[in-house]
Order: C-alpha cells, then sequence, then structure tokens
C-alpha cells in the first residue's frame, strides 16, 4: 500500500499552474496573483491630515495650553477630496478634515478636542477664531506624500495569495480588477444505479447523491469552481456520456467505483478514455482510491481523481488529495492544513497499520488547553461524523492506540470561533 505521502506527491507530478486572467476584484479572493503590482503614483499623493483638527503653524502654538489657549483666525475649511486654495500664515489656522491635503504653510493639526471649538459652538461664539488648547509637534498629524506607497514600488509580488488586504491595496492603485492564476474547474460525476438526487422523491433500496454536494463545496472552499455533472448509472452509455460532458474541465472527480470489488463498467469506462490506477493507501477512511488522466477528442488529458463512494471515505480522500491538486493549480505552495496538538476524551485506536483519520470535535477547557472528543461512530458511512467534526484526529500508521488522556495531533478541518 501507498502512504499518504507517497499517494500525494504521483497525484502532483499530473498537475501544473493554470494560466493567468483578469480578475475582478470582488471575484479575485483567495487566487494567487500572476505579477507584480507597481504604484504609479504616491499613496498619499500629497501631505495629509490624519485628524480632523486645525492646520496651523507650530511656532504660533508653542505657549498654548488649556489655562492659556493660543487664539488664531480661522480662514478656510477643507474637506477631503478638496485642494486647499490659500496658505496658512503667521496668527491663522485651517479647520481641515481627515485625509484633506495639509495647506502650505502649516507643519501640524491640532484635533478638534485640543481647541475650545466645542464651547464656541455651544455659545454659538464666532467661527471666525479658534483658541487652541496644545502645543504642537513639528509635522504632528501630518501623513508625508508617499507614507504609505511610493511612486515607482513594487507593492505587490507575483504568487501572492490576495487576501482582503491586499485586493484592499490593489484598489488603492487605482485598479478594479487583477491578474491572477486561474480557480479551477472541476467536474463532479457520481456514479451508481442507487441513487437519487436531492429533491427527488424517496424510493426503498435508494439513497440521496450526497457526495457530489460535500465534494463541490470543498472545491469552492479550496478555491475551485465545482460542476455538478450529475448521476451516471452503472452502464457504460451513462458513465461514457456524463465523462464527456466533463471533458473541458481542469480535474474530473468520480464517486464509488473504485474498490476492487466494485461495479467493473466503471473502471472499464474509465480505462478506456485514457489511463487509470487503482490504489490501495494506507488511510481510514480512504483505502481505496483511483487517479489518471482522461484523453479528450483533441488529445489534452485531464487528470481523474476517483474517490470512494462511502460519503466520509469521499470528503477525507479529497481533503488529503484533492485540496493539495486545486493549491497547484492555483499556484498556492502545497501546505499541510492547520493542525493543534490536542488532549483526547475518547481513544483512537488503529488496528490494521493504516493511518487514522478519526473524525472528531476541538474544544478548549478551562485551563485553555485543546482538548478533542470523537463525533460518535466512525464509519465511513456515517456522514453526520463529519458534520459534527471541525477536525480530524491522527493515529499514525506504527501506532497501535492513541488512548484517552494522550495527546494526538488533530489536523483542523475548521477554525470556528468558539473553540478559542
Amino acid at each position: 500500500m501507498l502512504s499518504v505521502e507517497e499517494a500525494r506527491e504521483r497525484i502532483l507530478s499530473y498537475f501544473e499552474r493554470l494560466p493567468a486572467e483578469n480578475v475582478p476584484l470582488t471575484e479575485a479572493l483567495g487566487q494567487v496573483l500572476a505579477e507584480d503590482m507597481v504604484a504609479g503614483f504616491n499613496i498619499p499623493p500629497l501631505p495629509n491630515s490624519a485628524m480632523d483638527g486645525y492646520a496651523v503653524r507650530k511656532a504660533d502654538v508653542t505657549d498654548a495650553s488649556t489655562e492659556s489657549p493660543v487664539e488664531l483666525e480661522v480662514i478656510r475649511t477643507v474637506a477631503a477630496g478638496e485642494l486647499p486654495d490659500r496658505p496658512v500664515v503667521q496668527g491663522t489656522a485651517i479647520r481641515i478634515m481627515t485625509g484633506a491635503p495639509v495647506p502650505d504653510g502649516a507643519d501640524a493639526v491640532v484635533p478638534f478636542e485640543d481647541t475650545d471649538e466645542l464651547e464656541r459652538r455651544k455659545d454659538s461664539g464666532a467661527q471666525s477664531r479658534i483658541g487652541i488648547h496644545l502645543a504642537a509637534e513639528h509635522l504632528e498629524n501630518i501623513r508625508d506624500a508617499g507614507e504609505d506607497v511610493q511612486q515607482g514600488e513594487t507593492v505587490l509580488s507575483s504568487g501572492q495569495i490576495l487576501r482582503s488586504g491586499e485586493l484592499g491595496v490593489v484598489a488603492s492603485l487605482g485598479f478594479d480588477a487583477v491578474s491572477a492564476f486561474r480557480r479551477p474547474v472541476v467536474a463532479i460525476v457520481s456514479t451508481g444505479d442507487e441513487l437519487l438526487q436531492p429533491g427527488e422523491e424517496h424510493q426503498p433500496g435508494k439513497i440521496y447523491n450526497s457526495n457530489a454536494y460535500s465534494i463541490a463545496s470543498m472545491v469552492t472552499k479550496y478555491g475551485g469552481q465545482p460542476r455538478i455533472m450529475g448521476i451516471a448509472k452503472d452502464t457504460i452509455e451513462s458513465l461514457q456520456a456524463a465523462l464527456d460532458e466533463a471533458m473541458d474541465a481542469d480535474l474530473v472527480v468520480t464517486s464509488a467505483g473504485v474498490s476492487k470489488g466494485d461495479y467493473d463498467v466503471v473502471k472499464d469506462v474509465l480505462s478506456s478514455k485514457g489511463e487509470i490506477a487503482l490504489w490501495s493507501v494506507r488511510m481510514r477512511p480512504a483505502k481505496p482510491l483511483a487517479f489518471g488522466v482522461l484523453e479528450r477528442s483533441d488529445g489534452k488529458k485531464v487528470p481523474h481523481l476517483g474517490l470512494p463512494g462511502n460519503p466520509v471515505s469521499a470528503m477525507v480522500a479529497f481533503e488529503q488529495f484533492g485540496r493539495s491538486a486545486l493549491r497547484k493549480m492555483m499556484g498556492k505552495p502545497d501546505r499541510a492544513k492547520s493542525s493543534v496538538q490536542a488532549i483526547m476524551d475518547d481513544p483512537v485506536t488503529n488496528h490494521d497499520g493504516r493511518r487514522v483519520y478519526a473524525r472528531v470535535q476541538v474544544y478548549t477547557d478551562e485551563s485553555g488547553q485543546y482538548r478533542a472528543r470523537s463525533t460518535g461512530n466512525q464509519s465511513s458511512g456515517v456522514l453526520r461524523s463529519m458534520a459534527l467534526a471541525n477536525g480530524l484526529a491522527i493515529c499514525p500508521d506504527d501506532i497501535g492506540m492513541i488512548d484517552a488522556g494522550e495527546i494526538a495531533t488533530v489536523e483542523m478541518l475548521d477554525w470556528p470561533d468558539d473553540i478559542f
């Protein structure tokens, strides 16, 4: 049997980074930047106020205090987005809003709260003068031109993942779109005569197609674009038709039909369209795995990942292999999922030398220590155990048991706020 790492390495050898495309900023979250972003101008473009207040000359307010305020003539008000049309000269001040350009002659901004503006307003006093209650330092509350970004500076580099901060920076440079490596399109084909689509009337002996929707949501979570192709019956014609419709995707994912005892038509059709290998991976759940390439009529080859039919097995296998494939196609490094060291409330048993991924709920106790409790029945057909889990507790293949009270590495599925 292959180890998880060996299987992942083989799978990733078939994938390449996808081409770049121009993506609107509203759709680019999580994608990888394909080219350097160079600033065409300074940000801010001019020295501007960091506070709502009064632009003054430091020399005029050197002796200002609450007990002995310095009174100045207010000659203008400048709002953000406006340009001042008069300089500050001796004995004057300009009322200024946050972000507004600092007028010539001013070398400090005194915040409203350090003036008598509020008292003057209450007393209906003259707004043409202001009392300054605090001495100011040189350039106090003034942002210099180019303080954030300087013209000609490489602000973001190719290969960076576009998070909210990066997208904000791109927008601040004046761009409404960005060049990013394309999101992979993943076609999801479910197989089996026993399957019904959700929404159809329940029938005895039938089960609803849950795998397509759990896998599609994982594709979305990890940055891809899922395309559910529907259900292929256990006939050559049905599966052939489903795969033909899926062949313009970047990855084809099938579920079921990968175990040695499964219906042979699945393996036969997949093999007829390219190369397929059936592997046994040293893991539980998800021991059986298929991988290969399907060949289109134009000769282009499309990678194919064949997941087990049991719903938990399909999800765990996609976590370990599909996620990495998506990351490589998007230009992201193949990093392991975040994990924590948690004290187990329940034992994890490994009875046949395979790496066990046990579904657990991670929480923190009163001391702040991570703990993990089982989500119940660990059968690969019990899908609710995944709905209750936020992590997978790992029992290595060379350890027979992690007992209650012992520490296990837990690979986190999610980072819910309530575990902190």
